[in-house]
């Protein structure tokens, strides 16, 4: 999951808190009617639940598994982590997968996200450390335990956890070397485990990682210019996440194309990517808060789809970015254009987008610096519904909009939710009952899912949807301090799982 912090990056936009629940709550009322049953999704629709390795396995010095960029960043600067926790332990899914894969099956889910841990095969990152045998053991156990419950394996290459090999060696993404390394990982996954599993995601959410990692610096490296963000001591906000993100969309199309050339035709399986996309809705009906939401969706979401799509960067990005943004050759624009064969999005919440006019001195100071320089007002907008996370204000037609754009915008594509879903603070000091009653989770999950029918009834192509999450977890730079989970992971005692409530509701929905 992403903690999808509100930022402002593009030129005279300014996201106004989240998209109204409020507004959207008659809307919803009238919306709604028949009651949500599975049987009102296309045959063959897939259930499931997500995870990431980092936020799950645990067992960070076992079985031959090197550091990541994420081990590194916890132990060294745990004051960016809000509870100063890391993920040595988290869940322990490294020893408790199959309990954990029963609890899906009693879920009646259909198949589970997965991402493989980059250094838990190559402990370097590359070759020269050679392939660690006991990582790819694992893999194959927890692969072949989840088909022989009958759950399908959605695998996502790369969830966030570079290498620390590579970070040391030469800065993991900020450097044209990592594409072919990445190809080299996404090589031996293909190898390993491509007879069994028939769904890759290359990537996970490279706008955050970009964004997060290197503007800001509230993810892991920590990169941010100085003074700026999250205390960062080097990195430059107003170049490094667009070197990243070009570097992000060159691995993804080398390790695309290397299946589809080498693997697909024999293995049998698809190969996509996966965006986090916020919504965007206009704060009014005016042509320059419309065109504002635009340049929003084009920044964040456009920024990766239309590479994907056609080949170059949207011309707004090209004309306020300049120089700092980089340039495809030929050839790469060439291997990137159509290198999917299914796009994944992760949706949890929208935004209010409105125009904000600029000086010439916030132009030019604009248009040489950073995502992180802009003077905005904030404005006084009834805010809806809030989770446990500031940013995340319930909107629920807001997954229908997003899906319908992607149509659209984007020459109609496969699509899978790939996340979806809501958090609520860890107040430990709340008795076990009361905790497991996750009421508010239920009608997220209801609410959003009547809007993806919505979609799919208006002629967008979406085939799954993936519930985040199976369990509480390792929630990024948020630690502890918030809960995800279908399931309630009791740290206190061992890590004993216990259902909550959305988890018996979601049972009745699958199975009835």
């Amino acid at each position: 999951m992403s903690p999808l912090a509100l930022i402002l990056l593009l030129l005279a936009t300014h996201l106004i808190l989240a998209a109204s629940s409020r507004a959207a709550g008659g809307t919803l009322a009238r919306d709604i009617g028949k009651p949500l049953r599975r049987s009102g999704f296309p045959p063959g629709f897939v259930f499931g639940t997500a995870s990431s390795a980092y936020q799950y396995e645990g067992g960070a010095r076992e079985g031959g598994r090197g550091p990541s960029m994420w081990d590194a960043f916890t132990h060294d600067h745990p004051e960016k982590i809000a509870d100063g926790s890391n993920g040595d332990v988290a869940l322990d899914f490294y020893h408790r997968y199959k309990e954990d894969v029963n609890l899906m099956k009693e879920m009646g889910v259909d198949a589970f996200r997965l991402s493989i841990s980059w250094s838990r095969i190559l402990p370097n990152g590359n070759l020269s450390g050679g392939i660690n045998k006991e990582g790819i053991q694992f893999y194959n156990n927890l692969i072949n335990e989840l088909i022989s419950k009958g759950l399908k394996p959605f695998v996502t290459i790369f969830h966030w956890d570079v290498p620390q090999g590579l970070q040391d060696q030469y800065g993991g993404f900020l450097s044209p070397l990592v594409v072919e390394d990445f190809k080299q990982f996404s090589n031996i996954c293909f190898q390993e485990f491509g007879d069994r599993v028939k769904h890759w995601i290359t990537l996970n959410e490279a706008y955050i990682f970009s964004i997060g990692g290197y503007a800001s610096g509230f993810l892991a490296p920590g990169r941010c210019t100085p003074g700026q963000g999250s205390n960062c001591f080097s990195g430059d906000s107003g170049k490094e996440p667009y070197i990243v993100a070009h570097n992000l969309l060159l691995s993804h199309a080398a390790a695309a194309n290397l299946y589809k050339t080498k693997y697909q035709v024999y293995q049998k399986g698809k190969i996509g990517i996966t965006h986090a996309v916020t919504g965007g809705v206009p704060l009014s009906n005016s042509k320059s808060d419309i065109d504002a939401t635009k340049r929003y969706l084009d920044f964040s979401y456009g920024w990766f789809m239309d590479p994907l799509t056609y080949g170059d960067y949207p011309f707004i990005m090209k004309s306020i970015v300049g120089e700092r943004l980089p340039k495809f050759t030929e050839e790469q624009s060439k291997s990137i254009k159509g290198s999917f064969d299914f796009i994944g999005i992760n949706y949890y919440t929208s935004n209010y987008v409105s125009n904000v006019p600029f000086s010439q001195n916030q132009m030019n100071s604009y248009l040489t610096d950073s995502f992180t320089n802009l003077t905005v007002e904030k404005k006084g907008i009834p805010i809806g519904p809030v989770a446990g996370s500031s940013w995340l204000h319930i909107y629920p037609k807001g997954i229908q909009d997003v899906l319908e754009y992607t149509k659209t915008e984007y020459n109609d594509p496969v699509i899978y939710i790939t996340e979806n879903g809501v958090d609520e603070v860890n107040n430990e000091t709340m008795p076990l009952q009361e905790a497991l009653k996750d009421d508010t989770r239920i009608h997220y999950y209801q609410q959003h899912l009547h809007y993806v029918q919505k979609a799919i009834r208006n002629g967008v192509n979406v085939r799954g949807y993936f519930a985040w999450s199976l369990l509480d977890d390792f929630e990024w730079n948020s630690g502890y301090t918030i809960r995800f989970g279908i399931h309630y992971t009791d740290y206190k005692n061992g890590l004993k799982r216990y259902r909550k409530s959305s988890a018996y509701w979601f049972e009745e929905f699958l199975k009835n």
